[in-house]
């Protein structure tokens, strides 16, 4: 039993250091800058080092080279995106307009699976209470949205002060 438990403590101590390694070299992001992508492949990753550790896969070296392979992948895909502007909308996708002049753009967010309803929250989030306030509103690649509000002219101000 005793030899069971150093020999799991052993392979966490070696997992621990490659996934340090791997974090080391693959750069620093915050948790709120990982796309879904990097959330699904952080979520593989703990499946197939847990494999490793606890013995499931009778491998250790299988876990490394597995998280090796996904964290070189990974850096490639990242060096492409950097490399060849071109790839960009193929990696991560291309922002999309979803309402323009305070109309909604119907087509976009249906193909986008977003309803008006995520719209309107997310405007609420940000203070602006109607849709006709909005120039303009996209949705971003890593799912967020930005508004861009119309200005308001003097008359307008003037009119409400009155």
């Amino acid at each position: 039993m005793g030899g069971a438990l150093m020999d799991i403590v052993v392979r966490a101590a070696v997992v621990f250091l490659v996934l340090w390694l791997a974090i080391r070299v693959s750069g620093k992001r915050e948790v709120a800058q990982l796309s879904a992508f990097d959330m699904i492949m952080v979520v593989t990753l703990g499946d197939l080092v847990a494999q490793g550790v606890v013995q499931e896969d009778y491998s250790l070296s299988a876990a490394t080279l597995a998280v090796s392979t996904f964290c070189l992948l990974s850096l490639l895909l990242a060096w492409m995106h950097y490399r060849f502007p071109r790839s960009r909308p193929l990696l991560s996708g291309r922002a999309r307009v979803v309402v323009r002049d305070g109309e909604p753009v119907l087509d976009v967010l249906s193909s986008e699976r977003v309803t008006i309803e995520d719209v309107h929250e997310a405007a609420r989030e940000k203070g602006i209470r109607s849709l006709r306030d909005i120039e303009l509103c996209v949705l971003e690649v890593d799912g967020g949205f930005s508004f861009f509000t119309k200005e308001r002219s003097s008359a307008d101000d003037g009119a409400q002060s009155s």
